[in-house]
């Protein structure tokens, strides 16, 4: 792909969708690093990042806390939109040259910028403050090294998981499925059907790739092929097991799949309401949910075909190689991985998944697992964290991946020759 790529295309139209211990130093004298003269002794470091509302706020106060310890540095927040607005506006500040020095990237658009040579190698940094790239939660850093550099660390980071009304299975004597096949059986025998209208689905998830992709590494195949000129789950016959399988559920009321507009809001509003059972969502929901539903409320993993598999989401953050305060963004992003103000606080706060092995290990996190366990079910499955969709045409591909799936899900067209037509398509962009 073109080195350029980044900069000069357009924003694509996807629906991607959530260490403690004191200040280190930044040299062996102890000092918080120095401040730009040209700017009267403070440096000011520019973040771009795309949470709103309340984990807006959460992001919002962590910049203060930053800046109150920080005397001779001055972080300024900025909220660009979502994931994708923030892509867009990237790629024409990148090409202005007037990037930010510290930017929010959703995990699948880091290789596209990293590949365009516009974000910096932290390693560099990471050895200058006596650390490593292994302070970080394993399972989350399969998008954050391209071409042997470290150009992106984990920050509001979430996996799919499986949101059960354990009440309406108790009723019905059913236990928390662990397969596919249970899967299937526990959401059919959920489905009420009244007068030709369904009551109750068995199960739902949003219109979104992760959890397709999911359920490809869990039956045995990956998204990209290993030569990465095709794709991995074609010859093998297992693109057509998975959407076999949702199909015959959404034919049966097992499954209710939503209109792709608003469609996180409304699955999780049919899952508080109690119109379906089961809800494939973000770890990142598990906070709103359980402080709504009137219902015994657990998590659990994704259920395994041959084996358990889940892919990540969520953003992590980047330095551009452009900054002219590296020396200050770097103290951010240290502060973010390594100090219990910065990024510990911001996962209490906002409930994202713990993204180094010490705050796994902080009295913190540990004391709110033992009063919300559904939150620990969530890290527990990163051992089977698999990311397969890593190519820098990432984007391009899974546009075409969308359209695959409502040829299916919303046309009922046919499964085989809709896959025959995205191998097509997904060849010939990886061909570029």
């Amino acid at each position: 792909m073109n080195k350029k790529h980044v900069v000069l295309s357009s924003t694509l139209a996807l629906s991607l969708l959530a260490g403690c211990t004191q200040p280190a130093t930044d040299t062996d004298s102890g000092k918080a690093p120095a401040g730009d003269p040209a700017k009267g002794g403070k440096a000011t470091v520019q973040f771009w990042h795309s949470l709103g509302g309340k984990n807006g706020e959460y992001i919002d106060a962590m910049i203060k806390r930053f800046n109150e310890t920080h005397p001779n540095i001055e972080v300024v927040g900025s909220f660009q939109g979502s994931y994708d607005e923030t892509v867009t506006k990237l790629q024409q500040a990148v090409a202005a040259k007037t990037a930010p020095d510290v930017t929010m990237l959703e995990r699948a658009y880091v290789e596209l910028f990293s590949d365009a040579d516009v974000l910096e190698d932290l390693t560099p940094h990471l050895k200058k403050s006596n650390l490593s790239a292994d302070l970080f939660t394993p399972g989350l850093m399969g998008h954050s090294t391209f071409n042997k550099k470290l150009v992106a660390l984990p920050f509001n980071r979430s996996t799919p998981i499986l949101h059960i009304n354990k009440s309406i299975l108790d009723e019905k004597g059913l236990a928390v499925p662990t397969t596919w096949d249970e899967l299937k059986k526990v959401a059919n025998a959920l489905v009420i059907k009244e007068n030709g209208e369904y009551k109750r689905y068995g199960m739902t998830m949003p219109y979104d790739t992760w959890y397709p992709i999911a359920m490809i590494t869990e039956a045995g195949g990956k998204f990209f092929s290993d030569n990465n000129k095709s794709i991995g789950f074609y010859d093998n016959g297992v693109g057509v097991k998975v959407f076999s399988f949702l199909k015959d559920l959404q034919n049966t009321g097992g499954l209710y799949y939503p209109p792709a507009k608003d469609s996180g809001n409304i699955t999780n509003q049919m899952f508080v309401s109690g119109k379906v059972g089961i809800l494939y969502g973000s770890t990142g929901s598990i906070g709103s949910l359980a402080s709504t539903v009137q219902f015994n409320y657990v998590t659990a993993f994704l259920p395994k075909d041959k084996v358990y598999a889940n892919p990540t989401g969520g953003a992590n953050v980047a330095m551009l190689s452009s900054s002219k305060n590296k020396e200050a963004a770097w103290e951010f992003l240290r502060w973010l991985s390594t100090d219990p103000k910065g990024g510990l606080q911001f996962v209490l706060d906002s409930g994202y998944l713990p993204y180094t092995k010490a705050m796994v290990e902080s009295k913190e996190i540990k004391d709110l697992w033992a009063k919300e366990p559904n939150r620990k079910v969530a890290y527990d499955q990163l051992q089977y964290a698999v990311d397969t969709n890593k190519h820098v045409a990432w984007p391009e591909v899974m546009n075409e991946f969308f359209s695959a799936m409502e040829a299916i899900l919303y046309d009922s067209k046919n499964i085989q020759s809709t896959l025959d037509t995205f191998k097509k398509e997904a060849e010939r962009i990886l061909s570029k």
